[in-house]
């Protein structure tokens, strides 16, 4: 059974900004495409290998560098030119930035509280 965007539990927010990815091999920059309440799909950096399931420090910077969302994530899926990236911990100071994120782009507030539901 596939899994079609109709059957996503999080909106997915196109979001224009850049994300480091850090682990103990490194650490790659790479252009966030979309982010959720769940995790985000990033443009795959050069010379990057990972795999499934692989965890790492996804830092996304806002506003001019004033604002940094830090959240611990794993490697949910990987393509040719992007990775799948899913939230496993973020801070209470990050989720109430990606929370205001998300807010703003989505227009209903029903809806958010839906999706912070389903978080729970």
């Amino acid at each position: 059974m596939s899994s079609s965007p109709d059957q996503r539990r999080f909106a997915r927010i196109p979001f224009d900004a850049m994300a480091r990815l850090s682990n103990s091999a490194g650490m790659w920059h790479c252009q966030v495409i979309d982010t959720s309440l769940k995790g985000m799909l990033v443009r795959r950096p050069e010379n990057w290998i990972a795999r499934i399931g692989e965890p790492f420090l996804v830092e996304l910077i806002l506003d001019n560098h004033e604002v940094c969302i830090r959240m611990e994530a794993s490697v949910a899926h990987l393509g040719q030119a992007r990775v799948g990236l899913r939230c496993e911990h973020i801070d209470l100071d990050g989720i109430a930035h990606l929370r205001r994120l998300v807010e703003l782009n989505l227009g209903d507030p029903t809806l958010l509280e839906r999706e912070l539901a389903a978080l729970s």
